[in-house]
């Protein structure tokens, strides 16, 4: 059984916590307690029990009470060394700063008993070395001005551990309801386990004989989740997601998690075998820095499309969004649009800016080619340089009037049942909160996630498949990764519309399938800067290996091709060749 059990999952999640040892003949520990963030506030709430007797109610409230709901939990069961069995001792403990309350717990026991100063606002209740810790560190952090872990330099916190632990085994992890801090005993006493659950999932089950954790009894979310264990958990995840391990964290590292994502690891730097005073802190999330220049490009695109019918077509009509956009990032040097039968033409545009093109035929056939080609001049180098990237925009927009006005269409999500709306706005406030509400980052991490979290499979998914589909099943292909990411920007706020266009991948890139027909990506409208795009298919901004040809409130408003057929026609079946290559 751990003694030692953290939590934290994109969103909330409501699991049911099964004390199995307290159960009738079960091995009771010495005190349980369990800490959790109800309703994604900064006040924690605390549900704890000293000395339990068997079959305890408080147990059984956790086991079955469904607002036990929280981003964060901390659960500890406690083996008493220092102190005696106590409400005041026994763990997680729980003490409040800078309008937050934070959670703390231990896994072992020091072996010389820690002397500290008084601090004010930061004296231990009880006896245990746990909370001297917990003060100490409060402390310290008080006194450099901190306000939440996002504030504290991942090192120094390490660095802080790492003296703490001359005095014994100091395995720990601490939370302010937002972040997930965890530190293994950097002499391997103690150990702890981290273990990632990554969706698509139905069911997600931890257990050994005294302790069952089912982290989707109450709803499976199609989330993905970070657990911590002093001792690794039997794992049960059903329907789709990876094969979940527990890896151990290496004795003296520091990891930060929030909202179900590792942010940052903290580690020793070993020089000759020999342990220095200086540390390193990795980032394995979304790389957030500006993305590197891209050369001007000239490209060629040839896109062959052939229809062909078994009955013969008497009368219809189609209309053409196959010219690339001419503005100041991208410029047509060249168009030429062929069409095999004769009609009625007419050249426009749409409402959208689109150019189209769309005839009305009345000659029988039963072969329709429409061959368009393409040079294109692409300027869009440096996505980013329309402002430092220090200058911070944040999550809520505010728009005046006229621009939300102008906007609308952009910003209403699709129709879908209000429950779905609901589970895509939380995955939305996901990322939010895991960047600070900052807006630019909060959307790389959106379009970073999408590329590395969901698979690109074709066949999977067609015309009809919604946003949230998409989600639960974490696969499609670059239609479906751009519909969803319109819809969690759109949730937020953040005016998206649908883009169409060709993708150059290169002779040897794994996605070419992506540059042998129509690719598509979204643009976002960011204040003072207009649309730019963003491309979850590949994890990527748009530079200069994207043509833009239309764009939409959704595909319906900027597919390539569209008809409709009035008289004959049957047994259709479609080719479509596309070719984009760079100029010399």
């Amino acid at each position: 059984m751990p003694n030692l059990l953290a939590i934290s999952f994109e969103g909330e999640l409501a699991p049911s916590f099964d004390l199995v040892c307290l159960h009738e003949g079960g091995k009771l520990p010495d005190g349980w307690g369990i800490g959790f963030y109800p309703g994604g506030e900064p006040s924690a709430s605390v549900l704890k029990e000293p000395a339990p007797p068997e079959g305890s109610i408080r147990s059984e409230l956790v086991r079955a009470w469904e607002h036990l709901a929280s981003s964060v939990f901390l659960l500890h069961i406690r083996n008493a060394t220092w102190g005696r069995i106590s409400d005041a001792n026994t763990q997680p403990f729980c003490r409040s700063w800078a309008r937050r309350d934070w959670l703390f717990a231990h896994s072992g026991s020091l072996k010389y008993r820690l002397e500290i100063g008084t601090r004010a606002g930061f004296e231990p209740v009880g006896s245990t070395d746990t909370e001297l810790i917990f003060c100490e560190l409060l402390g310290r952090i008080a006194d450099l001005g901190w306000r939440s872990i996002a504030d504290i330099d991942p090192d120094m916190l390490r660095l802080w551990f790492e003296t703490l632990n001359d005095h014994g085994s100091l395995t720990t992890v601490l939370s302010d309801g937002q972040d997930l801090v965890v530190y293994a005993d950097r002499n391997g006493e103690g150990s702890v386990y981290l273990l990632e659950i990554v969706p698509p999932q139905e069911n997600a089950i931890l257990s050994d004989r005294d302790l069952v954790v089912d982290l989707f009894r109450r709803g499976a979310k199609s989330r993905k989740g970070v657990v911590i264990a002093s001792e690794p958990l039997e794992t049960t995840v059903t329907a789709g997601g990876k094969p979940a391990e527990w890896k151990r964290i290496e004795p003296g590292h520091l990891v930060v998690v929030r909202q179900g994502a590792l942010r940052a690891v903290a580690r020793p730097i070993v020089l000759d075998d020999a342990p220095v005073k200086t540390h390193t802190t990795l980032v394995p999330r979304v790389d957030l820095k500006r993305p590197a220049t891209a050369p001007m490009r000239r490209m060629t695109v040839l896109h062959k499309t052939v229809y062909k019918y078994k009955v013969p077509i008497e009368r219809s009509t189609h209309t053409f969004r196959l010219e690339p956009v001419s503005d100041k990032l991208q410029k047509v040097l060249s168009y030429d649009l062929d069409i095999n039968i004769k009609g009625q033409r007419r050249d426009y545009e749409d409402v959208f800016g689109n150019r189209v093109r769309r005839i009305l035929i009345d000659t029988p056939f039963d072969e329709l080619r429409i061959e368009s080609r393409a040079r294109v001049e692409l300027l869009d180098t440096d996505p980013l340089s329309f402002r430092p990237l220090h200058e911070r925009s944040q999550i809520p927009l505010v728009w005046m009037p006229w621009q939300r006005h102008m906007l609308q269409p952009y910003l209403l999500p699709p129709e879908l049942p209000d429950t779905e709306l609901v589970e895509l706005t939380e995955y939305a406030m996901s990322f939010v909160e895991r960047n600070d509400y900052d807006l630019l980052d909060t959307l790389l991490d959106i379009n970073s996630t999408i590329f590395k979290e969901y698979a690109y499979r074709q066949g999977t998914t067609n015309l009809f498949t919604t946003p949230f589909d998409v989600y639960v099943n974490r696969r499609g292909v670059c239609q479906d990764f751009t519909n969803l990411f319109i819809c969690l920007a759109r949730l937020l706020g953040v005016p998206a519309r649908y883009t169409c266009g060709y993708l150059y991948t290169g002779p040897k890139n794994p996605n070419q399938v992506q540059s042998e027909a129509s690719h598509a990506w979204v643009q976002l409208y960011l204040p003072e800067a207009g649309w730019k795009g963003f491309d979850p298919t590949n994890g990527i901004l748009t530079q200069t290996d994207h043509i833009r040809v239309s764009v939409g409130r959704t595909w319906i408003d900027a597919t390539p091709t569209a008809g409709t057929i009035y008289l004959g026609g049957g047994g259709e079946t479609l080719e479509v060749d596309v070719r984009v290559e760079v100029e010399d």
